[in-house]
């Protein structure tokens, strides 16, 4: 059940919201900000090698040797490898701008958590700390670690000199090159993919670990509390030995880093670990053998069954911070609550199977269990989209769960909460259209086009995103070259895609107007006068753009509209609303293709319609959201 109250509301009324103090203590929280960068996949494309000779490939463009991927490999996955290095280092200065002192990376703050990036990532975090005061506070996601114990691995897809791929392993003997299209492998171990001592190690000063200047800091294994806490007992529980969990099957404990810090009076940050590793073989065969182990992409819905340590942990700190009048601030890599706007079961039934990450929805026993624990909002990651998703439960209680975009996909944004008072929190999605040095790297690519092109790859991507003036338009051009060489290919059934894919909008129109008048040929000119369209408008747009909007749509909720225009989406509106009436005409065929499109129809309105997403305020007392337009 949602719960949602669309206003219209400028800034100038939002001090009328303030009338009940929700929390005692000498320093107010009110306006307190706290920013969120989710899904960084850390990058450092200017990385140093600590045990070999080899320095990347030099860009002409500053004649620094870069480690970088290829675009042919950015345009086959969900998230881009390079630019977001430029993007992170862009979102840090705009929050240091506004002067936001408490920074969240929830999850995927690394790229398979391999010490050439990780080190990178620590001396910005440290850099900005010393420069601007920040402090950062990190959770782990399934890309770090990739599993529980550190295991050898690599990438095939580095680009290397001539625009060949350059292979670099973290041992001999992972991978066999092709010599016609890769260089031979680069071996070091800085691309091994390390497990969680080995990166709580090195970043344990965010979050990990308690430090003094933390007021207050907890696991969900310590023994004290607030009242008992000192730091001494506190650097014991955090020790990693001391912070485990048996996994059935696993025949070692595995590490659960999940913490609950107070950096400054009253405010407490909860970061939930809901990484959970499934082991493949039974206890004693492969103990700490990280290849034993499954990815952990699902998040809560293995929680439940492999973690239950966790909901009792979280219902005791929100019942702690209810008497001790504690402002609690709930992040974790995963969603809670379904992220498709209530579209997950048509998208099912359209796509036949987990496509559109569908096997990553949290059940709805997951949602009713850590609502019931008492969590209001909580914010995660792990989808790359922008999202609201609101759910109240049998007892009468409302979680929104907040998804934060990646900085390294269409739409490029991070959150900003800004807590204010009487139980209210204001959301707001900062986008990053401008970032300096993203096109730092272009000339490289170009090279690499230009291997490809020689080599007469038909997958090849294209150069239109070479030309993109701003960050914004260069992950919007990602996401339509990943729709069209993956996602269309990869997720959708092939007769509707080969259907729609064939015709343009104008032909669109018409085969909606068949299904709801038999004399549709007759009418589409009737049609198109009366909602005052000229038929050149649909004739500009064809089935691939249609897909492409939808995906935009998913990724980016309603701040894909600007991108789509106006006239475009009302076009949209007017075929959706024709084949959602529509009647079939009698024939098997027409029946089945009338119901792909329904469904797809659901989906594209469903999308275009959910929960506020861009700039809005929780009342977390009643569940409430409220939109703020401008």
């Amino acid at each position: 059940m949602k719960r949602i109250l669309r206003l219209s509301v400028l800034f100038a009324i939002l001090p009328l919201l303030v009338s009940l103090q929700w929390r005692k203590g000498n320093e107010p929280l009110n306006n307190m900000q706290v920013a969120f960068l989710a899904d960084l996949h850390f990058h450092d494309v200017y990385a140093e090698f600590s045990d070999t000779d080899y320095q990347g490939i030099r860009n002409p463009e500053n004649d620094r040797y870069a480690t970088i991927r290829t675009m042919q490999s950015q345009l086959h996955s969900t998230r881009l490898f390079n630019e977001n290095y430029f993007a992170f280092l862009a979102a840090l200065d705009d929050i240091a701008r506004r002067d936001v002192r408490y920074v969240i990376l929830p999850g995927d703050f690394s790229d398979d958590g391999q010490p050439l990036h990780l080190k990178g990532l620590k001396k910005i975090l440290d850099q900005y700390e010393a420069e601007h005061g920040m402090q950062f506070f990190l959770t782990t996601g399934n890309h770090d670690p990739v599993k529980p114990f550190t295991e050898e691995g690599g990438k095939i897809d580095f680009l290397g000199e001539g625009g060949m791929a350059q292979p670099i392993m973290s041992t001999e003997g992972l991978y066999e090159n092709h010599p016609r299209t890769e260089h031979s492998p680069v071996i070091t171990k800085d691309i091994r993919k390390l497990g969680y001592m080995e990166i709580v190690d090195l970043l344990g000063d965010f979050g990990f670990f308690p430090r003094e200047d933390y007021l207050y800091w907890e696991t969900p294994f310590s023994k004290y509390n607030n009242q008992t806490y000192t730091f001494t007992e506190a650097a014991k529980a955090g020790e990693l030995d001391s912070r485990t969990y048996p996994v059935p099957a696993a025949g070692v404990p595995v590490p659960d880093v999940s913490y609950l810090v107070e950096p400054m009076k009253d405010l407490w940050l909860l970061a939930i670990d809901a990484n959970v590793y499934i082991p493949h073989k039974t206890a004693g065969e492969a103990p700490g053998d990280p290849s034993n182990y499954s990815g952990a992409s699902i998040g809560y819905n293995n929680v439940l069954s492999h973690k239950p340590h966790l909901v009792p942990w979280v219902k005791s700190v929100m019942e702690s911070a209810e008497k001790l009048h504690k402002t609690v601030v709930v992040f974790s890599h995963y969603p809670m609550v379904d992220f498709h706007d209530d579209a997950t079961g048509e998208i099912d039934e359209l796509l036949k199977g987990s496509k559109m990450q569908n096997n990553r929805i949290p059940g709805e026993t997951v949602t009713e269990l850590f609502a019931d624990a008492g969590i209001r909002v909580h914010f995660g990651g792990h989808i790359h989209i922008n999202d609201t998703g609101i759910r109240t439960t049998r007892q009468g209680n409302t979680i929104v769960n907040v998804q934060i975009p990646s900085l390294a996909a269409y739409i490029p944004a991070y959150k900003l909460l800004t807590i204010k008072e009487d139980q209210h929190l204001e959301i707001e999605t900062i986008l990053l259209d401008s970032v300096p040095r993203f096109t730092e790297l272009f000339e490289l690519y170009a090279m690499e086009h230009a291997f490809l092109e020689k080599q007469g790859r038909k997958d090849a991507w294209k150069e239109d995103i070479l030309r993109a003036d701003n960050y914004r338009a260069y992950t919007a051009l990602h996401l339509k070259e990943l729709t069209r060489l993956r996602f269309i290919p990869g997720e959708w059934p092939r007769d509707f895609i080969n259907t729609i894919m064939d015709l343009h909008g104008m032909q669109i129109l018409e085969l909606a107007l068949s299904f709801n008048d038999s004399t549709a040929q007759s009418s589409t000119h009737a049609f198109l006068q009366e909602h005052g369209i000229q038929s050149e408008a649909f004739r500009e747009w064809n089935g691939m753009d249609l897909v492409y909007d939808l995906y935009r749509l998913r990724s980016a909720d309603r701040l894909a509209l600007e991108d789509i225009g106006t006239a475009r989406l009302h076009q949209y509106n007017l075929i959706m609303n024709l084949f959602l009436n529509g009647q079939p005409a009698g024939n098997t065929t027409e029946t089945d293709l009338l119901g792909s499109f329904k469904k797809f129809a659901s989906i594209f309105v469903k999308f275009l319609n959910g929960a506020p997403a861009n700039h809005f305020i929780i009342d977390t007392r009643s569940g409430e959201v409220l939109e703020i337009l401008y």
